[in-house]
């Protein structure tokens, strides 16, 4: 069964923070790179992550290419040649965990090549407020040398994931339907509250806009408290007939001046959560900022009930 069809017929469970996993291994994010700092040398806690949520029973992994574009590097400090280097090796180390998976257990899952914001390049919160105005070219000319080193080690799919602003995940789906038509999409924005994405457009808007483009297979939202979740996602399920996808924090909230996720009391279960989900539509269901294999391994033990 493909991707499509896997998604179609039941659903996939995503993986869960890759800052969770690498922090819990001793690497240091607290830096503008942030995640993608792994990818400079020690790419192997960077596969321990996906093999650990592999495990947890992650159906699809994204890769560690968030925060990791050529411009973050240059800035500190790295050639672009070495920036395309550590994006293509951020392909590659999830497809070796893949691999090697499958050859243990005979289980086939799926690689997203992820995409962020440009507001996560800022590391200042703005994915969380998309207080940015790009044009169309300044978006191309930021998204496409990261784009094209993912592209180029060929991911089963695309997360253009954690957008605050519609206007920048449409500047890239278009010169995807002209450049690269056949790769699968996900599409993903952070909120403003249960009917607005977090520039303030409206989520039913949104929903039209993405569903227009047919290489995209999922809408929906990442890195937002659960509270917010069935209600948004219900206003997505509104205008849209795609499958959707949500995967949350754990409700904490970002500060950017120490670039660390405040302390939280509330605890989820996530079984249940993902139930009421999949109930309003959801189909890839996992698990964004401080959450971990705890957490998809709920998700994952809902998923196998069905």
């Amino acid at each position: 069964m493909g991707l499509l069809e896997q998604i179609k017929n039941k659903g996939l469970v995503l993986d869960g923070a890759m800052s969770y996993e690498l922090e819990k291994q001793g690497v240091d994010t607290n830096n503008k790179l942030w995640t993608a700092t792994a990818l400079i040398d020690q790419l192997s806690k960077v596969y321990q992550a996906h093999w650990d949520y592999f495990e947890a029973g992650a159906d699809l992994v994204i890769t560690d290419t968030y925060q990791a574009n050529i411009q973050a590097y240059t800035k500190a400090g790295y050639t672009e040649q070495e920036g395309q280097k550590f994006i293509a090796n951020a392909v590659k180390i999830a497809k070796k965990a893949r691999a090697n998976f499958e050859k243990k257990t005979g289980k086939h899952n799926y690689v997203a090549g992820t995409i962020g914001s440009y507001g996560a390049y800022l590391a200042d919160g703005n994915e969380y407020r998309g207080e940015y105005d790009l044009s169309k070219n300044d978006y191309l000319n930021f998204h496409l040398p990261r784009l094209k080193a993912v592209l180029n080690e060929e991911p089963d799919l695309l997360a253009i994931e954690t957008q605050p602003k519609l206007d920048e995940p449409t500047v890239l789906l278009n010169w995807l339907k002209e450049n690269e038509s056949n790769v699968p999409v996900y599409v993903s924005f952070t909120l403003e509250d249960t009917n607005h994405i977090s520039d303030g457009t409206p989520i039913e808007k949104v929903a039209k806009v993405i569903s227009q483009y047919k290489q995209v297979i999922a809408v929906g939202i990442n890195c937002v408290k659960p509270d917010l979740v069935t209600s948004a996602l219900t206003n997505f399920a509104r205008s849209s007939n795609l499958p959707l996808v949500v995967y949350p924090n754990l409700g904490a909230v970002y500060d950017p001046e120490i670039k660390q996720w405040k302390e939280f009391t509330e605890e989820y279960d996530f079984s249940k959560l993902a139930d009421e989900w999949y109930k309003t539509g959801a189909r890839l269901i996992g698990g964004c900022c401080t959450t971990g294999p705890k957490q998809i391994k709920e998700i994952s033990t809902y998923f196998a009930k069905l």
